[in-house]
Protein backbone atom coordinates (compact mmCIF):
# COMPACT_ATOMS: atom_id res chain seq x y z
CA UNK A 1 0.00 0.00 0.00
CA UNK A 2 2.84 2.34 0.91
CA UNK A 3 4.48 2.58 -2.93
CA UNK A 4 1.09 2.95 -3.62
CA UNK A 5 0.92 6.71 -2.27
CA UNK A 6 -0.05 9.32 -4.86
CA UNK A 7 3.56 11.76 -5.11
CA UNK A 8 2.92 15.41 -5.66
CA UNK A 9 5.00 16.33 -8.92
CA UNK A 10 2.92 18.32 -11.22
CA UNK A 11 0.93 22.03 -11.50
CA UNK A 12 -0.85 23.09 -14.35
CA UNK A 13 -1.69 26.93 -14.79
CA UNK A 14 -4.67 27.06 -16.49
CA UNK A 15 -3.68 30.55 -18.34
CA UNK A 16 -5.88 33.42 -20.52
CA UNK A 17 -2.56 34.52 -22.29
CA UNK A 18 -0.24 32.16 -23.01
CA UNK A 19 2.41 34.31 -24.42
CA UNK A 20 2.04 37.10 -21.24
CA UNK A 21 2.36 34.28 -19.08
CA UNK A 22 5.42 32.60 -20.48
CA UNK A 23 7.48 36.23 -20.71
CA UNK A 24 6.36 36.40 -16.96
CA UNK A 25 7.78 33.12 -16.01
CA UNK A 26 10.90 33.79 -18.40
CA UNK A 27 11.32 37.11 -16.09
CA UNK A 28 11.46 34.84 -13.30
CA UNK A 29 13.89 32.40 -14.39
CA UNK A 30 11.99 29.67 -15.71
CA UNK A 31 13.61 28.04 -18.96
CA UNK A 32 10.31 27.48 -21.03
CA UNK A 33 11.21 26.16 -24.24
CA UNK A 34 9.25 26.75 -27.97
CA UNK A 35 7.42 23.94 -28.79
CA UNK A 36 5.26 23.00 -32.09
CA UNK A 37 3.83 26.38 -33.39
CA UNK A 38 0.66 24.59 -33.65
CA UNK A 39 0.70 23.90 -29.33
CA UNK A 40 2.26 27.02 -28.57
CA UNK A 41 -0.86 28.90 -27.94
CA UNK A 42 -2.38 25.94 -25.46
CA UNK A 43 0.55 23.87 -24.21
CA UNK A 44 4.29 25.30 -22.28
CA UNK A 45 6.14 23.12 -19.84
CA UNK A 46 8.64 25.01 -17.81
CA UNK A 47 12.09 22.93 -16.85
CA UNK A 48 11.89 23.24 -13.04
CA UNK A 49 14.92 21.93 -10.66
CA UNK A 50 13.51 18.95 -8.23
CA UNK A 51 11.53 16.66 -10.64
CA UNK A 52 8.32 19.07 -10.17
CA UNK A 53 6.58 19.84 -13.65
CA UNK A 54 5.45 23.15 -14.25
CA UNK A 55 3.01 23.11 -16.98
CA UNK A 56 0.74 26.04 -18.57
CA UNK A 57 -2.44 25.40 -20.89
CA UNK A 58 -4.55 27.40 -22.12
CA UNK A 59 -8.39 27.10 -21.29
CA UNK A 60 -9.78 25.85 -24.01
CA UNK A 61 -6.85 23.15 -24.36
CA UNK A 62 -7.35 22.32 -20.05
CA UNK A 63 -11.24 21.58 -20.96
CA UNK A 64 -10.22 19.02 -23.52
CA UNK A 65 -7.75 16.72 -20.33
CA UNK A 66 -10.59 17.99 -18.06
CA UNK A 67 -14.13 17.33 -19.15
CA UNK A 68 -15.82 17.04 -16.03
CA UNK A 69 -14.57 20.30 -15.10
CA UNK A 70 -17.38 23.38 -15.02
CA UNK A 71 -15.05 25.09 -17.18
CA UNK A 72 -11.41 25.65 -16.61
CA UNK A 73 -10.84 29.60 -16.29
CA UNK A 74 -7.40 32.03 -16.43
CA UNK A 75 -6.47 30.86 -12.62
CA UNK A 76 -7.36 27.50 -12.51
CA UNK A 77 -4.62 25.36 -10.91
CA UNK A 78 -4.61 21.29 -10.82
CA UNK A 79 -1.86 19.73 -8.33
CA UNK A 80 -0.82 16.46 -10.16
CA UNK A 81 0.28 13.60 -8.14
CA UNK A 82 1.76 10.69 -9.43
CA UNK A 83 0.98 6.91 -9.29
CA UNK A 84 3.17 3.81 -9.46
CA UNK A 85 0.66 2.28 -12.30
CA UNK A 86 -2.29 2.10 -13.97
CA UNK A 87 -4.21 0.45 -11.66
CA UNK A 88 -3.47 1.98 -8.50
CA UNK A 89 -5.32 5.20 -10.79
CA UNK A 90 -8.40 3.86 -10.65
CA UNK A 91 -7.92 2.84 -7.07
CA UNK A 92 -7.15 5.85 -5.43
CA UNK A 93 -10.08 7.78 -7.26
CA UNK A 94 -12.28 5.24 -6.13
CA UNK A 95 -11.03 5.94 -2.50
CA UNK A 96 -11.36 9.10 -2.68
CA UNK A 97 -14.60 9.46 -4.13
CA UNK A 98 -15.94 6.71 -2.38
CA UNK A 99 -15.00 8.94 0.69
CA UNK A 100 -17.44 11.52 -0.69
CA UNK A 101 -15.28 13.55 -2.61
CA UNK A 102 -16.05 15.14 -6.03
CA UNK A 103 -14.78 13.64 -8.74
CA UNK A 104 -14.43 15.95 -11.95
CA UNK A 105 -12.63 13.41 -14.98
CA UNK A 106 -13.16 9.76 -13.72
CA UNK A 107 -10.38 7.58 -14.81
CA UNK A 108 -8.91 6.97 -18.87
CA UNK A 109 -6.69 6.74 -20.86
CA UNK A 110 -4.54 9.99 -22.14
CA UNK A 111 -3.58 10.93 -25.61
CA UNK A 112 -0.17 10.99 -24.05
CA UNK A 113 -0.12 7.54 -22.45
CA UNK A 114 -0.76 8.36 -18.93
CA UNK A 115 -4.21 6.75 -16.84
CA UNK A 116 -5.59 10.16 -15.29
CA UNK A 117 -8.19 11.58 -13.29
CA UNK A 118 -9.18 14.54 -11.68
CA UNK A 119 -10.81 14.50 -7.81
CA UNK A 120 -11.80 18.11 -5.91
CA UNK A 121 -9.92 18.65 -2.44
CA UNK A 122 -12.30 20.29 0.07
CA UNK A 123 -12.42 23.42 -1.03
CA UNK A 124 -12.96 22.11 -4.53
CA UNK A 125 -9.34 22.46 -5.63
CA UNK A 126 -8.71 20.14 -8.99
CA UNK A 127 -6.22 17.30 -7.72
CA UNK A 128 -4.95 15.32 -11.08
CA UNK A 129 -4.48 11.37 -10.76
CA UNK A 130 -1.80 10.06 -12.98
CA UNK A 131 0.25 7.00 -13.84
CA UNK A 132 3.54 7.05 -15.66
CA UNK A 133 2.89 7.31 -19.62
CA UNK A 134 3.34 4.20 -21.67
CA UNK A 135 4.39 4.95 -25.25
CA UNK A 136 2.64 2.26 -27.12
CA UNK A 137 -0.83 4.47 -25.66
CA UNK A 138 0.11 7.28 -27.09
CA UNK A 139 -2.01 9.32 -29.40
CA UNK A 140 -1.28 12.52 -30.98
CA UNK A 141 -4.82 15.18 -30.39
CA UNK A 142 -5.71 17.56 -33.28
CA UNK A 143 -4.55 21.02 -31.27
CA UNK A 144 -8.14 22.84 -30.14
CA UNK A 145 -9.58 25.36 -31.99
CA UNK A 146 -9.15 28.97 -30.88
CA UNK A 147 -12.33 30.93 -29.52
CA UNK A 148 -13.19 33.45 -31.86
CA UNK A 149 -12.99 36.79 -30.71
Amino acid sequence: MATDLPILDQVNLVVADMEATVSFYRLLGLEIPDTDPAWQAHHRSAAVPGGLDLDFDSMVFARQWNTGSAGASAGSTVLGFKLPSRDAVDEVYQRVVGAGHPGQQEPYDTFWGSRYAIVEDPDGNPVGLMSPPDPARRTMPQPPASPGP
